[in-house]
């Protein structure tokens, strides 16, 4: 199978039946015009509502005439992006969805949506939309203040709290998986001291094939790559992605 990479949490999973596309928002390269002409059935998933994670352009695939599958987060559907009709699947977590040729389940998320596990052509997948420990900077030694503001995200946030309840997300995905071919993961220098906190805290967990970074759109591709050593130290795999529209052999 061919991983692409469109940008930011953008990618398109090629196998030999079908193309799965995750969280499609800008496509600099234009990956998707070579995807429509290959003519191969598409499955296009959105993690969640915010718009670096669902573009409204996906819907005039279908209207160009390519057979395309829409599963889409439930939350799309609760902010008025999109009306139920133009989605096949509305998916909050714990609901699945599967066909002849790819099944998908939804996880769960510390922000907006789900994160996806999907099963294709003999391999297991896991994106996770935006799902991470976001508030990771603030856990550094000797902090005693409980409540911390966030800057990056103009939030109050007690980040014990919110990385309690992110490893409880990836404690219920154990429940769905212990380990993935493939896993899609924010590393986001946005947040900080720390940033790949929540990936290192990923990689303890599930034992991955090939890690790939995404959410770095604003960090550069350098940014990402920092986790590169950590992730090997972890005996996985890294996908040092370096421009848009590149693709990996997975």
């Amino acid at each position: 199978m061919q991983l692409t990479y469109i940008f930011h949490s953008g990618f398109a999973l090629e196998g030999e039946r079908c193309v799965v596309v995750f969280d499609y928002w800008l496509d600099p390269a234009g990956v998707a015009r070579r995807l429509l002409a290959a003519g191969k059935p598409l499955y296009v998933l959105a993690s969640h509502f915010h718009e670096d994670h669902f573009c409204r352009d996906i819907f005039a695939w279908r209207e160009a005439g390519a057979d395309v599958t829409y599963l889409l987060s439930k939350d799309i559907l609760r902010h008025r992006r999109a009306v139920r009709a133009e989605a096949d699947a509305w998916l909050a977590k714990g609901g699945c969805w599967h066909d002849d040729r790819l099944r998908v389940t939804a996880a769960g998320s510390t922000d907006s949506g789900v994160s996806w596990v999907v099963e294709v052509e003999g391999r297991r997948v896991f994106h996770a939309g935006d799902l991470n420990n976001w508030y990771a900077r603030f856990l550094a030694e000797g902090r005693e203040e409980r409540v911390a503001h966030s800057v990056e995200w103009d939030v109050d946030v007690d980040p014990v709290r919110e990385e309690k309840r992110y490893l409880g997300e990836l404690k219920d995905l154990r429940k769905l998986a212990d380990g993935f071919d493939v896993a899609m993961f924010p590393v986001d220098s946005r947040i900080g001291n720390g940033y790949t906190r929540g990936a290192r805290q990923f990689l303890d967990r599930f034992r991955t094939g090939l890690f790939v970074p995404m959410h770095f759109a604003a960090g550069g591709f350098a940014s990402a790559w920092r986790m590169q050593e950590l992730a090997a130290a972890r005996g996985a795999g890294f996908w040092k992605i370096a421009r848009e529209g590149e693709t990996h052999e997975v």
